[in-house]
């Protein structure tokens, strides 16, 4: 109930609050976001593995996010698009997460049968 609550007021804050990043941020804030979004995505499947632990998902949130952002400076100032190399992992985290989620979702609802039957 509270992860509803803070959600629902970063959401109204974020809609009344504009804030504006320069355009050479972007990347950074892409692949940040990025990063973020697989460490929720991951702590989701941890809970539903009931396997999930408060300071493996914080140091994951804040740690990935941060590697992501150093890598897409590291990345400008060599000239060399490294922060390519974090959308592919995160990316493919993160819809891995995503399959692991939906399909325990569709047992939960299914009654716990899937169709794993060889064609």
């Amino acid at each position: 109930m509270i992860a509803i609550f803070g959600l629902i007021i970063g959401l109204v804050l974020g809609l009344i609050i504009p804030i504006n990043f320069s355009p050479e941020y972007s990347s950074y804030i892409a692949i940040a976001i990025l990063a973020s979004l697989d460490s929720i995505f991951g702590g989701v499947t941890a809970i539903l593995k009931k396997n999930f632990n408060n300071l493996i998902f914080i140091t994951g949130f804040f740690g990935n996010a941060i590697i992501a952002a150093g890598l897409a400076y590291l990345g400008d100032k060599l000239g060399i698009p490294i922060y390519i190399a974090a959308v592919v992992t995160f990316g493919g985290r993160l819809l891995q997460n995503f399959a692991i989620i939906r399909r325990n979702l569709i047992d939960k609802v299914s009654g716990g049968y899937t169709n794993t039957q060889k064609q």
